[in-house]
């Protein structure tokens, strides 16, 4: 029996999958290279369905001799090893993403007479079309709060970006961009103190308790669907954090993220200036060790924030804590600065990455924000938050609507810088 090769994503099977492998063992074994979550991640949102899921899937499928993973985008290290006599496709990627990859599939097959075999598209039907229909519908607490963890592994870097409130985290969910190497989107949302404070008119002190911040996580549950990682601040006492761990986690929040610091907290940025403390490494170290035995699920991260390159403690305090919390249980590690440059960021990075035993790393460039997110996964950084540029984007164009507002007496001046009311209107869907 001579082999072909198909490969697909799989994410969600329909009639277009199906079309595919019959006509494809027509031309003899049909071995059906599975995207893995990793390959499907580098261009475009993490699958439904994860690699195990499809593949068992796909292989029960009538049509199908054997399924195996395929790494890459590039279907050249599969089509290496079992050099198949044909490889089918459907005839959708010979423009944008893939014309590429479908160009180095030809010259490849050349090298022992291999042949393409394009099938004409199934029109109407596509698992982009599938996963939007599904996205529209929601998502569960299940599969939200296991999404990280997921992303950490498809991903070499999880881009998180700051959502205050239910249309924030519309921008969050939707925004998207193309490029050369795919879709490019935001992969979750960062609930933060800072911003939910903000947005009351209250200062970044935990004046605003967990409970009202729920609400607002709340708002982020109902219309989003991409995973949360909430800023816990201090974390509080732990006999309460404990209960912070519960809710989140039977919300669906992917993590929380709380600093080693005690006392009247104080945003990060003011430094030394504001008479910060530093927890104790024994008492932070327990309150990290109380909320993970609080957890019901796997799926659920505590990130412990480490605060001594901000409060001028220094690398080596630095590493000390980073290895006193992951011995604890923490399942990653928020390194901070508030430096303009990343110099201190990039010397902690180096230094962490020779430690023996290691757990995601996160970095906030809200300071040092010059800094490339590819220079960052180069560094070792796992996870880079944007942690409140929406808000504060927002502020200043509001301030100038309202001044030019008062300036003219009048709201058509401002208008070139508005939505129109029939979008406004038109911006949420109707249930």
């Amino acid at each position: 029996m001579k082999k072909v090769y198909v490969a697909m994503s799989a994410d969600l099977i329909h009639p277009g999958h199906l079309n595919i492998i019959k006509q494809a063992s027509k031309y003899g074994e049909v071995y059906v290279g599975i995207l893995t979550d990793h390959a499907i991640a580098s261009y475009k949102r993490l699958p439904y369905l994860n690699y195990e899921q499809r593949a068992e899937i796909v292989r029960a499928l009538k049509g199908v001799h054997t399924v195996i993973p395929q790494e890459t985008l590039d279907y050249r290290p599969n089509l290496l090893k079992l050099r198949p006599d044909y490889v089918v496709h459907g005839d959708d990627w010979r423009e944008g993403v893939q014309r590429q990859t479908r160009q180095q599939v030809i010259q490849c097959l050349k090298e022992w007479g291999g042949e393409l075999i394009e099938i004409p598209y199934t029109k109407g039907i596509s698992s982009t079309q599938l996963n939007h229909a599904l996205r529209e519908l929601g998502t569960t607490p299940d599969i939200r709060r296991a999404a990280l963890r997921r992303l950490l592994n498809a991903r070499d870097l999880v881009r998180i970006c700051e959502a205050h409130n239910g249309l924030s985290g519309l921008i969050v969910e939707h925004t998207k961009v193309e490029t050369e190497t795919g879709t490019k989107e935001f992969d979750g949302m960062w609930a933060s103190s800072l911003t939910d404070s903000t947005s009351r008119g209250k200062p970044d002190i935990e004046a605003v308790d967990i409970s009202s911040r729920l609400v607002g996580i709340n708002d982020l549950l109902e219309v989003t669907t991409k995973p949360i990682i909430f800023d816990g601040d201090t974390g509080g006492r732990c006999e309460h954090f404990i209960y912070t761990v519960r809710t989140l986690e039977r919300l669906g929040v992917s993590a929380v993220i709380i600093e080693d610091k005690i006392g009247l907290k104080r945003n990060s940025l003011f430094g030394v200036e504001a008479n910060q403390k530093q927890d104790d490494i024994e008492h932070f170290c327990a309150k990290i060790e109380a909320g993970k035995k609080a957890q019901i699920t796997d799926d659920f991260m505590i990130i412990a924030r480490i605060e001594s390159l901000i409060l001028k403690a220094g690398q080596d305090d630095a590493i000390q804590r980073a290895k006193a919390y992951i011995a604890s249980g923490c399942d990653g590690i928020m390194i901070h600065s508030k430096e303009q440059t990343p110099d201190e960021i990039l010397d902690f990075c180096a230094r962490y990455q020779k430690l023996e035993h290691k757990v995601p790393l996160v970095a906030v460039p809200t300071t040092y924000d010059a800094i490339y997110e590819s220079e960052l996964a180069e560094a070792g950084v796992n996870i880079v938050i944007y942690a409140n540029q929406l808000l504060r984007s927002a502020y200043p164009a509001m301030v100038n609507t309202a001044k030019c507002i008062l300036k003219h007496g009048r709201a058509l001046e401002a208008d070139a810088d508005l939505m129109s009311v029939t979008e406004i209107i038109n911006l949420i869907p109707k249930v």
